[in-house]
């Protein structure tokens, strides 16, 4: 079988044209990524309330598998910060057999997912969900490592965020100042330090710095000894889980959630990586990937897990360039399981707790909602309803109502750029500078047009009209004549379609778009990112523009 079929991993796809030099750039990428993982993976284990080891197998057994048989050529994946909240849930209420079972029944369908072609279907849950309940999975995070990072002494602390939050309250005198003065330096290491030496893995220099000095000075700080016992050397055991058919229709909701979050975070890592390497991630294959790897991961004591984000870009940063790098990334962590295990027993508890504050901001997408404010208020309530129930209620309502508040914004979108009225004088003079026949393109434009409504769910479409990229002119006209009704999701996928053309040396320009696209463009973050002068009210001051922007780069190549 030829290893250029789309369907196989790209792992294999890579061995095609594999090369020493290749090796030795993925052997530093999994290095580094598998050092930055270290921390992650335990401080995950910790607030989803099981063991730090449990994130550390998670990361060995599902990142060598999704990066084994994934459809990224470098995605990293492991336990991540999306799961946290619903597997400390599904723990306090089912124990450790009823997240294995949740795990694993979460891995069916993503493999069902795969097989089936439904991969696809993760782009029709709309941005205003997917930012939704990111920065309410963030906030749920921090609030879960307050305990931990400012060391307090409390009873058990409750799951849902408010009484969690009554509980610290009220046991605030507790504080232990050594914890939070180790928390705040490890903070300080972890925003500093990027701004210095980008190479340089700043979480884990913060665990090895913090857990010197707590030794060093003997502070009195909880530690993943004093806590869990440490860390057994070792292989990850095998064992299968204890099997509970009484339980499968309670845990079937959480199921589809894991899943749901499992397929979307890969996806939108897949989407982030191909960004910044220019390679195109086959969905499917992932899905297929994340599936095995989840069904896996219990049979050696782990947790959920997906495509990393954050790990991903480290990794392609440090220079991955295949799956190569991410089954090293795993090999490292097995390494560091089979010898140094035992010296994680002495790191506090507070630096973790760091990580995971550092983590929680990261994910959060709070630069988002600045744009989401300036889209109408219906688009908000969305996003806000999303967010507060997702910190207030769970996942599971949160998911499920932001996607029907976002189908009865959908139908009220297309119902409200509907419009059916008579043709005039006045109508057929305004739309003359639109029309295209009798116009001559010249040799150095591409125009693209999109027709009808671009909501989430079509944006796709631009990604899969535009993956030839290589082959548009220097300028590139998108013509929105034709466009109805555009919404977050739609803006959000322009803007990036601008970037990656601005990175190729390419100009984007806008023109034509109609009464309520028109509106909602003019947000302050779009037009800064495509730029005022390039938005244009009709195509043929685009083609003026267009000729202004050419002879301005011909000039400065003539330079």
């Amino acid at each position: 079988m030829s290893t250029t079929n789309p369907n196989l991993p790209k792992s294999l796809q890579a061995l095609r044209s594999y090369s020493k030099q290749a090796f030795l750039h993925d052997l530093l990428a999994g290095i580094t990524v598998g050092l930055v993982a270290l921390p992650m993976a335990m401080a995950f284990g910790i607030a989803s309330g099981v063991t730090p080891q449990a994130g550390l197998y998670t990361a060995v057994v599902a990142g060598f598998l999704i990066s084994a048989l994934g459809g990224s050529r470098t995605q990293i994946g492991g336990p991540t910060g999306a799961f946290v909240v619903i597997v400390a849930g599904i723990v306090a209420r089912f124990g450790m057999s009823g997240l294995a079972m949740v795990t694993m029944m979460a891995g069916i369908l993503l493999v069902g997912m795969g097989i089936t072609g439904l991969g696809a279907a993760v782009r029709f849950i709309p941005r205003m969900v997917v930012i939704g309940f990111t920065n309410g999975i963030a906030v749920l995070i921090a609030s879960t490592q307050i305990k931990d990072f400012l060391g307090l002494h409390t009873p058990p602390v409750p799951s849902a965020f408010l009484p969690r939050m009554q509980v610290l309250a009220a046991h605030m005198g507790t504080v232990n100042w050594a914890s939070v003065g180790l928390g705040l330096g490890a903070l300080a290491i972890m925003i500093v330090l990027p701004r210095i030496n980008k190479r340089i893995p700043a979480s884990i220099l913060a665990v090895v710095v913090c857990t010197l000095v707590s030794l060093f000075f003997h502070l009195p700080v909880e530690t993943i000894g004093t806590r869990f016992g440490g860390i057994a050397s070792g292989f990850p055991p095998f064992a299968i889980p204890t099997f509970r058919p009484d339980v499968i229709l309670p845990l079937l909701p959480s199921a589809f959630t894991v899943a749901m979050l499992a397929a979307l975070e890969s996806m939108l890592s897949a989407v982030v990586a191909d960004g910044m390497t220019g390679d195109r991630h086959n969905s499917n294959v992932e899905l297929f990937a994340q599936g095995v790897a989840n069904i896996a991961s219990p049979l050696f004591g782990g947790i959920p897990a997906t495509g990393a984000i954050a790990r991903t870009a480290t990794n392609i940063r440090s220079g991955g360039r295949t799956p190569v790098a991410g089954i090293v990334h795993a090999i490292t962590l097995l390494g560091i399981l089979l010898v140094a295990a035992p010296l994680a027993s002495y790191i506090p508890l507070t630096t973790l707790a760091a990580v995971l504050f550092v983590v929680s901001y990261n994910m959060g997408e709070w630069h988002e909602i600045g744009a989401i404010f300036q889209m109408d208020l219906t688009a908000i309530s969305v996003w806000l309803v999303t967010f507060g129930l997702t910190v207030f209620a769970d996942l599971t309502v949160a998911v499920g109502v932001g996607l029907t508040l976002a189908a009865l914004l959908y139908i009220y979108r297309v119902a409200d750029t509907t419009t059916v009225v008579p043709v005039t004088d006045d109508y057929i003079r305004d739309g003359l500078p639109h029309v295209l026949q009798g116009r001559i393109l010249p040799p150095y434009v591409t125009l693209l047009r999109i027709h009808g409504p671009f909501l989430w769910g079509t944006t796709e479409k631009l990604v899969e009209a535009t993956a030839d990229m290589q082959s548009f002119a220097p300028v590139v006209i998108l013509r929105l004549r034709n466009m109805t009704a555009i919404d977050a999701t739609g803006i959000h996928a322009i803007e990036r379609f601008a970037k990656q053309l601005r990175a190729s040396g390419r100009t984007l320009i806008i023109c034509g778009a109609m009464l309520q696209p028109s509106r909602l463009l003019q947000g302050a973050r779009f037009v800064q990112r495509v730029g005022e002068e390039n938005i244009m009210p009709n195509i043929q001051a685009a083609l003026d523009r267009a000729k202004e922007v050419y002879e301005a780069q011909s000039h400065t190549l003539a330079d």
